[in-house]
């Protein structure tokens, strides 16, 4: 029998040793268009960066020591063009241009996916590469090498892109990230890809979410990449990492099925619509193990998989394919990510109903060096406890708990087998409770109703009117930050200050990572609370998830792209949204007596109360160098040293770990900013007037295009402004119901301050500005945000005129008059309007 087998990496080579191994009568031809057949695809990055200093390493076999190992005809530089399926000949054209023809018994399709490139202006221009094989490698590297690149920009925040923009980092590029989502790491949640932001942030990498690129511009020697909003920005390299589709030219050519996804459709045996053509790899879709629609896989693991499954079915097995849940992972300078499975936003999409938690568990024992933090997040069915995704984040140890998770997922498993499975156990390597057994009985705990969870989102916009936020840390803890209008009563006090909490609202408890708040819920809810939800991966999850991305530009920090949810607060004065991200490369003091603190393997607050504790014991002037393991602390530090008036030298992160040094401060008088000093711009829109409003967009627009801070604190009326166009249902009080009726339900609704005449005189407005091409009071509302103008809503005013946070822009954060006096402390121009 003649095999022909189209693509000569992965999928392709293995299917042709696995026939050879079965069978040393089979004809075996191997066609590969390139140069190159079984080379490390995945390893191309890291041999650009120069973390893989030899070419030769990416190469498992040359054609020459394939062929004759494998007694396989090897032919490179020879492409299929054309596949006659009646005939069963292929049409193959050479290097020199000339054709031939070649026929078949069966045929294997492993042409592979190819990179998207879609039709920009100026996307040809010189320095612009897409990555996905040895050529482009080979390419780039040259470029790499005769260039001076300072600045890099990668377009796409997936696997190959940051994977990209780690290794231009490692080459000293200036390293900016263009994502057109909301998010890095596609197949994993926003809570769990925030974690990721935090590292590239952390490493000085700029990280411009949710922009689309319009086009390029070659200037002088740098491309200038410019998005869909008209910013730009401006790099000596552009790698495109967009995305790939499955390369499925022949196929169509041939008249094989297409299937919904956009992949050649083949059945359970890895058969197209030709029975004598099998196709396997990046080119193909199949059924998902967990929906049970097509989808597309681009993993090496899977494609071998099918490689070895077709050998034998060429050979006369049957063997099913069972499908791929999608199994990944990927280093992130000293992170490490990895998911399997469906993430909760997949399940939402596919309408499967699931429930989720999120776990924070020491990578090791706690007591052994080096413990470093380790999240994981499962979705599972709320009824039966099936395991439908798990991903992990963290800096050691993540691989190994992921396979777990993996497994238990393929084999339609459920999170009771995540307790029952048998880990080893020592100090160096684990922990008594494993990190995958905890997430078990977390799990566990939420559908056996021991406790409810909620989630950061529902926090985000959550209304105090309505509910009571109680921190269970202790008192130094709170005092870093916690979440606005938050009441601190410390776990171990809580059984005696029971009498402070109403049983008529309901309580969300939350803590650093999610126990305290559980032992929490616990206690109240043995105690007649029954109103009571602890916050799913508790303060860590919701601060990574709702943390502003700031840009870092060459030492000059910006304000974040998008505004944020509800800023932590501190001391009851909310935190400016804009923070400067951790430094990295510092020189540390180089002095004798500075003291050294290790906080390693404590858990939050340990590594906080530990500084705190040496902190009280220095006289002004002394420094310290505190390092820890916990992810949060080097944000809690800062935070901390904002609140108490010492002074932050250095931050370092690497490997997990935060190295910080402080120098105790001495207390200084107040000092008032001047008009020859402030740059920031406050106003308080009190009313709800159409024209009104439209002079403070005006005027907050024109303030941030000079690049200064502006603030808009919306009271009483002015809330008005800053209402969803279509709200959802809310619950109210009769108040609520009433002030409702009577007020404008949103922007499109208000009235002229003057000349009114009934609702008529806003209406000619609004027709005159849009004959002369005056942007309507939504469009300057939308650039104000686009323009980086905080909105802060005045919480007391929407209790006293029953305003749901539900009912305001998604933008809006929530603050009361400690956050506007912040905000005007720091401001030249303060206007009441």
């Amino acid at each position: 029998m003649k095999i022909i087998i189209i693509g000569g990496v992965a999928g392709g080579a293995t299917t042709a040793a696995r026939i050879r191994r079965a069978d040393e009568t089979a004809e075996i031809v191997l066609l590969e268009k390139g140069k190159y057949i079984s080379y490390a695809n995945c390893g191309l990055p890291y041999y650009i960066g120069g973390v893989i200093e030899e070419r030769e390493k990416l190469f498992v076999q040359t054609p020459e020591s394939f062929g004759v190992r494998f007694r396989v005809d090897v032919r490179v530089e020879n492409e299929v063009i054309f596949i006659d399926k009646r005939k069963k000949t292929l049409t193959i054209r050479r290097a020199s241009q000339d054709t031939y023809e070649e026929s078949y018994d069966r045929l294997v399709i492993s042409t592979g996916a190819v990179p998207v490139r879609p039709p920009l202006q100026g996307i040809d221009s010189e320095g612009i590469f897409t990555l996905r094989n040895v050529a482009d490698t080979d390419h780039i590297k040259a470029y790499v090498t005769e260039h001076r690149i300072r600045r890099a920009a990668v377009i796409g925040g997936g696997f190959i892109g940051l994977e990209m923009a780690e290794n231009l980092h490692h080459l000293g590029a200036e390293v900016s990230v263009v994502e057109m989502g909301n998010q890095v790491m596609a197949p994993i949640d926003l809570s769990m890809a925030a974690l990721v932001h935090q590292e590239l942030m952390n490493k000085g990498v700029n990280l411009y979410l949710e922009q689309a690129v319009a086009s390029f511009e070659r200037v002088g020697k740098e491309i200038k990449v410019i998005f869909q909003n008209g910013e730009s920005i401006l790099s000596d390299i552009v790698i495109l990492s967009i995305g790939v589709r499955p390369e499925t030219t022949l196929a169509r050519a041939a008249e094989l099925t297409i299937g919904p996804a956009g992949g050649i459709a083949v059945n359970d045996y890895l058969q197209t619509s030709d029975e004598s053509i099998y196709a396997i790899g990046d080119a193909i879709e199949f059924r998902h193990p967990i929906t049970g629609q097509p989808w597309l896989n681009y993993l090496a693991g899977p494609a071998n998989r099918q490689g070895r499954i077709v050998a034998d079915n060429l050979l006369g097995a049957q063997i099913p394919y069972e499908g791929s849940i999608g199994t990944s992972i990927a280093k992130v300078f000293d992170l490490t990510v990895a998911s399997a499975g469906l993430p909760a936003k997949r399940l939402k999409q596919a309408g499967i109903p699931y429930v989720s938690s999120t776990t924070h568990s020491n990578s090791h024992a706690g007591y052994y060096p080096g413990a470093v933090q380790l999240s994981i997040k499962i979705t599972f069915d709320p009824t039966s406890g099936k395991l439908y995704g798990a991903q992990a984040v963290g800096y050691r140890g993540v691989d190994k708990r992921i396979d777990e998770l993996a497994l238990v997922i393929k084999q339609q498993g459920t999170i009771y087998d995540l307790t029952r499975l048998e880990h080893a156990y020592a100090p160096p390597y684990s922990s008594a409770k494993d990190p995958v057994a905890i997430a078990g009985y977390v799990a566990e705990n939420i559908i056996s109703g021991k406790m409810k969870p909620v989630y950061w989102r529902k926090l985000r916009g959550v209304s105090v009117g309505n509910a009571l936020l109680l921190d269970v840390r202790t008192k130094e803890e709170f005092a870093t930050g916690s979440l606005p209008d938050a009441v601190n009563i410390p776990l171990d006090e809580l059984r005696d200050r029971m009498s402070e909490l109403p049983q008529d609202r309901f309580i969300y408890v939350f803590c650093a990572v999610g126990l305290r708040g559980y032992l929490a819920y616990r206690i109240l809810t043995q105690n007649g609370y029954d109103k009571v939800y602890n916050l799913s991966g508790g303060l860590k999850t919701y601060r990574a998830a709702t943390a502003p991305i700031v840009i870092h530009d060459r030492g000059q920090y910006s304000l974040p792209q998008q505004p944020t949810a509800p800023a932590l607060v501190e001391n009851d004065t909310q935190r400016p949204a804009a923070v400067k991200p951790a430094l990295t490369n510092t020189v540390r003091p180089a002095l004798a007596n500075i003291i050294r603190v290790d906080a390693s393997g404590l858990q939050c607050p340990g590594p906080i109360m530990k500084m705190k504790k040496t902190m009280d014991t220095l006289v002004p002037g002394e420094q310290i160098e505190i390092v820890s393991t916990d992810p949060g602390f080097a944000r809690d530090a800062a935070a901390w040293c904002n609140s108490t008036g010492n002074k932050l030298l250095t931050q370092e992160t690497a490997g997990g770990k935060a190295t910080i040094t402080i120098e105790k401060g001495t207390p200084e008088a107040c000092h008032l900013i001047s008009s020859c000093e402030g740059k920031g711009k406050t106003f308080i829109m009190f009313s709800d007037d159409l024209d009104k409003a439209l002079a403070t967009f005006v005027l907050a627009n024109g303030a941030a295009a000079t690049g200064q801070k502006v603030t808009i604190f919306f009271t009483f009326w002015g809330l008005n402004v800053i209402k969803r166009l279509e709200k959802p249902a809310v619950e109210k009080d009769i108040f609520g119901k009433m002030f409702g009726m009577m007020l404008p339900s949103s922007s499109l609704k208000l009235k002229l301050s003057k000349m009114s005449m009934g609702g008529m005189g806003g209406k000619m407005m609004r027709y005159i500005m849009h004959r002369k091409g005056i942007d309507s009071l939504e469009s300057l509302r939308a650039q104000a945000l686009e323009n980086g103008v905080e909105f802060i809503a005045c919480q007391m005013s929407m209790d006293v005129m029953g305003v749901a946070r539900e009912e305001l822009l998604d933008e809006v954060t929530i603050g009361g008059v400690a956050t506007y006096m912040e905000r005007a402390d720091n401001a030249n121009v303060n206007l009441f309007i």
